[in-house]
């Protein structure tokens, strides 16, 4: 079975979408658009982790320019592909580990890539993701809520409390993939020592956050 992230979302990438279908999950869609679409009017916003580019799309609507990054060159070849209405979208490879670009940006955006973070690498992460970006800068996450009834089960849970979905590509491949479903009370603790201004916004199946770096 397969473990490695970047080698799971690599083969699921002409399939990602496919979650979006989801019947069920059409009026949060819809909400989350509207949501993301007014924290980032005007705005220069840097995407990490951006796959097919499924909310890039959403966002470049209102946004002034988007520089939109994944690790994984099959989905950004896929997202390339997708309107952006002559907006000032462009695409890179980028690990934000190891980031290319020295600019910092106004504002940030990772769509369900909050989830995919072992718990006990979350400070590493929100510190990397905060030097990335201006003070006073917007940084945004949006994920999911886990619904038993629309989400894969949760099948292992390590002595992190780090939870773990078993998941079966089209391909047939078995993979075991890391899955968090963090509260609203642990998302506001983890900000409590980085942001005085934090906004949640709880929907259904999606969680969206919203905080302004000092």
């Amino acid at each position: 079975m397969n473990t490695d992230l970047v080698s799971y979302y690599k083969d699921r990438a002409k399939e990602y979408e496919k979650i979006y279908a989801k019947p069920e999950r059409q009026k949060d869609l819809k909400a989350a658009t509207r949501i993301l679409q007014e924290i980032f009017t005007e705005k220069q916003v840097l995407e990490i982790a951006c796959g097919t580019g499924f909310w890039t799309e959403k966002i470049a609507v209102t946004a002034n320019s988007i520089l939109a990054t994944d690790i994984n060159q099959s989905v950004i070849d896929i997202a390339r592909k997708k309107d952006f209405w002559d907006k000032q979208v462009s695409f890179e490879i980028a690990d934000i580990y190891n980031f290319p670009v020295q600019d910092k940006f106004e504002s940030l955006f990772g769509g369900f890539i909050w989830s995919h973070i072992l718990l006990q690498d979350l400070d590493k992460f929100l510190s990397t993701v905060n030097s990335l970006v201006s003070p006073g800068a917007t940084v945004v996450f949006i994920d999911n809520n886990y619904v038993e009834s629309s989400n894969h089960p949760i099948t292992e849970i390590d002595e992190h409390g780090n939870s773990f979905q078993t998941r079966k590509l089209e391909d047939n491949t078995t993979h075991l993939v890391l899955k968090n479903f963090p509260s609203e009370t642990f998302l506001r603790n983890k900000l409590k020592d980085i942001s005085d201004d934090i906004t949640f916004f709880n929907l259904p199946y999606y969680w969206i956050l919203c905080y302004t770096t000092p």
